[in-house]
């Protein structure tokens, strides 16, 4: 049997414009994406008693947290909604928003010593970052997709079920969202490392304006509503309550103003993410 040996040729030039991405180079390097997913969901659990459970076990406590402080104490309205579905529903969805968002916002920094050693496209590290918080998700989301069951089977859910097709349009949108405003700040804090200690802060408030633990109906008709609405991430965790849960709103103009802020987003840090790693490495 003969042996046929393929011959690669690599051609290397200096990347001088503002968008300097080959996707086509990132897309030829997917393997090692699927390899910086694996590194990514394994060593956060490497070295923990309970490993992959704490996947489980994190949002089911803050879903208790929020169901005690803002259903119980507060006494906010769900909309007729099960408190637990409600809470664990928009958490799960902002959750994975906000994972894609911190961990890929320490791109440069968090993998430096890689990055000095050998070449590859360095989008990869988002990329694969973007996945490994989408497997999160999936784990979240069969929890979720248990207590959901209960009470669709006990009738006090209606679904929308076509609705629920639009998932991956809700994760894809989210997941591009938090790759585009994480890779601005990771090449903003290769120069200003002040901002990696704002951005923890940053989304923790920025969760409180978006509709997680309470119903978009209580805000009424004014410009608060508005305000909230503007919010990009506002549509998604709607579109998701008014597919599983039956109720929320899908407003088509607000979608469109995020997905166009989504899609501004995404390009500018693309633009700086290509200019900064060309020097990222004499100020990390």
């Amino acid at each position: 049997m003969e042996m046929t040996e393929k011959s690669y040729h690599t051609h290397l030039e200096p990347k001088n414009g503002w968008f300097d991405i080959d996707l086509k180079e990132v897309w030829r390097y997917r393997d090692l994406i699927w390899l910086f997913t694996k590194r990514s969901f394994i060593l956060i659990y490497k070295q923990t008693i309970l490993g992959p459970a704490w996947i489980i076990l994190q949002p089911l406590m803050t879903t208790l947290i929020y169901t005690l402080v803002f259903g119980g104490i507060a006494g906010i309205s769900t909309d007729g909604i099960p408190q637990i579905l409600f809470y664990m529903g928009g958490n799960a969805v902002w959750g994975f928003f906000a994972a894609c968002l911190n961990k890929t916002a320490s791109t440069f920094t968090g993998n430096a010593g890689v990055f000095g050693k050998v070449y590859f496209p360095r989008l990869v590290s988002p990329i694969s970052t973007v996945l490994s918080s989408a497997i999160n998700f999936f784990v979240q989301l069969a929890m979720f997709l248990v207590f959901w069951l209960y009470y669709v089977v006990t009738g006090q859910v209606s679904p929308n079920y076509i609705g629920i097709l639009l998932l991956p349009v809700i994760l894809v949108y989210l997941g591009l969202l938090g790759l585009g405003f994480g890779i601005i700040i990771s090449s903003l804090t290769t120069k200003y490392r002040d901002l990696a200690m704002l951005v923890t802060f940053g989304v923790q408030l920025w969760m409180y304006i978006t509709p997680v633990v309470y119903p978009i109906s209580t805000l009424g008709e004014g410009g608060l509503r508005t305000v909230i609405m503007l919010n990009p991430v506002t549509c998604a965790v709607e579109t998701f309550r008014w597919a599983f849960l039956g109720q929320g709103s899908v407003e088509l103009l607000y979608w469109g103003i995020s997905a166009v802020v989504m899609a501004a987003v995404v390009t500018l840090g693309v633009i700086v993410f290509s200019k900064v790693e060309k020097t990222f490495m004499d100020t990390v």
